[in-house]
């Protein structure tokens, strides 16, 4: 069994929202950094939104006041909540977990479990 399993993805008309949600099922969330990445096709796999054990979070410049990280330690799921999507946002998305400081939130480098990922489709 995967330890990150995530759900949520879709296709949606541009203005659409849709949530993501991010299972671990191997330890306990509460205390790692996790983070949604993207990749699109021909590109690199870029930060989306980061989320730390304190609970503070980063985001990239595209998805900002768009965008929403959280996480719940209860369910130990991570959720990114996407709202205005635009074409560009159009990408396969998954989570990350590990010990990651918030300054490093972002850097895909630093995490050491990944999910297979959700497809996110926003059309014009």
């Amino acid at each position: 069994q995967e330890p990150l399993v995530e759900s949520g993805g879709g296709a949606v008309q541009a203005g659409g929202s849709l949530r993501l949600s991010c299972v671990r099922s191997d330890v306990r969330i509460s205390g790692d950094g996790m983070a949604w990445f993207r990749q699109a096709p021909g590109r690199e796999r870029e930060g989306v939104a980061g989320i730390d054990g304190d609970g503070r979070t980063r985001y990239a410049d595209a998805v900002k006041g768009r965008f929403t990280i959280s996480k719940d330690n209860s369910e130990n799921t991570l959720y990114l909540e996407m709202n205005s999507l635009k074409p560009e946002d159009t990408a396969m998305y998954s989570c990350a977990a590990g010990q990651v400081p918030w300054y490093d939130l972002l850097k895909r480098d630093a995490y050491k479990f990944w999910g297979q990922g959700t497809q996110v489709t926003a059309s014009s």
